[in-house]
């Protein structure tokens, strides 16, 4: 299931979409804030352009909305199971969201490019 090849594999490695032989992102650690979106102009194995059209990673914005209702809705019911109040609910949501903001953004543009690119197992360099 998470064999290089899947759009599952890309998409939880960060790799190229298209020839999955090397990270997108020139950082790969998620706590380095400043550096979290910065991403490579072109692949080096491949030669995709990561930047298919100006602004391209606007839409990755409704994948990360989709994400974050996501991430508030598994914060609820956990927190709701252990207590009853509805404050310490929404301060663990926000929470939650703030928490896992710096995964939700590679995320959301791992998903939304692997949305247009395929992996081309036939590709050779």
């Amino acid at each position: 299931m998470l064999k290089k090849g899947s759009k599952l594999y890309s998409i939880l490695t960060g790799t190229c979409p298209k020839c999955q032989n090397e990270s997108m992102y020139e950082d790969q650690n998620l706590l380095h804030l400043s550096k979290i979106i910065k991403m490579k102009e072109n692949c080096s194995h491949c030669g995709l352009k990561y930047q298919i059209e100006p602004s391209f990673f606007y839409g990755a914005m409704y994948v990360s909305y989709g994400l974050n209702v996501g991430v508030g809705i598994i914060a609820f019911i956990i927190c709701f199971y252990f207590t009853k109040s509805m404050l310490i609910n929404f301060g663990v949501i926000i929470g939650a969201i703030i928490l896992s903001f710096p995964l939700v953004m590679r995320l959301s543009r791992n998903i939304y490019i692997n949305m247009f690119v395929s992996y081309d197992k036939d590709f050779k360099k």
